[in-house]
């Protein structure tokens, strides 16, 4: 019985110095979980600007989803380690050195290089309809048959080294706006094409990851209306200099295209 009072005291006081800190601005915020993004340039941040000269050709950027995320959630690490170029082999080689049993959340896109991305693009523009049909027909082929093998070798690795964390697949948007009735540029036949090429890419990497229990993300509703053409891009088209921010998200297509859907399946 002689506690009771120490004790209500003690309450007391915990009670009026959780008030002070709240009316303060400085509660204790819990820190996210430990955060790595790898993948290629679409998670790098090409075409977003802001970009982190110590990262070199990787155009890694502070505007990029990956570090939105980070500066947004305040997990406890962040290994930035997407890389503009990569290919799936790229990430098993040099980009998993940040993941352990304490990750939490990991997130990538990848694939798009392992299909001939940069290439397919430089056809269309510079070929004709045909050449251009053709070449997309060759990536979808290599989509299908080839790259599910490269992905499971990706997923298996970086579940190996990250058992507890969860992994969000993002998926690449379509590039063009279809139902734009004006659009200087390429050929109709090579728009639909390419978008096409696209989403035989999101369907094969969303069954592959849904295979390993991954989360896949998909940005094609958050583009929506916001392709090229639209007349309100989330995309670069063809960049003179620096020609590597060519058929790239920009910044808005970052904070508006990809960070969203990441938001959504963190």
């Amino acid at each position: 019985m002689r506690l009771t009072r120490p004790l209500t005291a003690l309450v007391a006081l915990a009670s009026a110095l959780t008030a002070a800190l709240v009316l303060t601005g400085t509660t204790a915020q819990a820190a996210g979980p430990a955060y790595v993004a790898l993948g290629d340039s679409y998670s790098a941040g090409n075409g977003a600007g802001n970009y982190i000269s110590s990262s070199g050709d990787c155009h890694r950027s502070n505007s990029a989803y990956p570090a939105l995320w980070a500066s947004a959630h305040s997990p406890s690490s962040f290994t930035f380690a997407a890389c503009s170029g990569a290919v799936t082999s790229d990430v098993t080689a040099s980009q998993l050195g940040g993941l352990n049993s304490s990750t939490g959340l990991v997130t990538l896109t990848i694939g798009g290089n392992d299909a001939g991305f940069s290439d397919v693009m430089t056809t269309c523009v510079t070929g004709s309809d045909s050449t251009c049909v053709n070449r997309v027909n060759q990536a979808e082929t290599f989509v299908r048959n080839t790259l599910p093998g490269r992905l499971n070798t990706v997923y298996n690795a970086i579940r190996a080294k990250a058992p507890n964390a969860r992994v969000v697949v993002l998926g690449y948007p379509d590039m063009y706006d279809l139902s734009a009735w004006f659009c200087i540029g390429l050929s109709d036949t090579k728009h639909q094409k390419i978008d096409e090429a696209a989403d035989v890419l999101d369907s094969t990497t969303a069954s592959v990851a849904a295979a390993h229990g991954f989360v896949f993300g998909d940005v094609r509703p958050t583009f929506k209306g916001h392709e090229l053409c639209s007349g309100d891009d989330y995309l670069h088209s063809l960049v003179i200099s620096p020609s590597w921010e060519s058929y790239h998200p920009t910044a808005t297509g970052h904070s508006a295209g990809y960070l969203p859907v990441l938001n959504a399946n963190d």
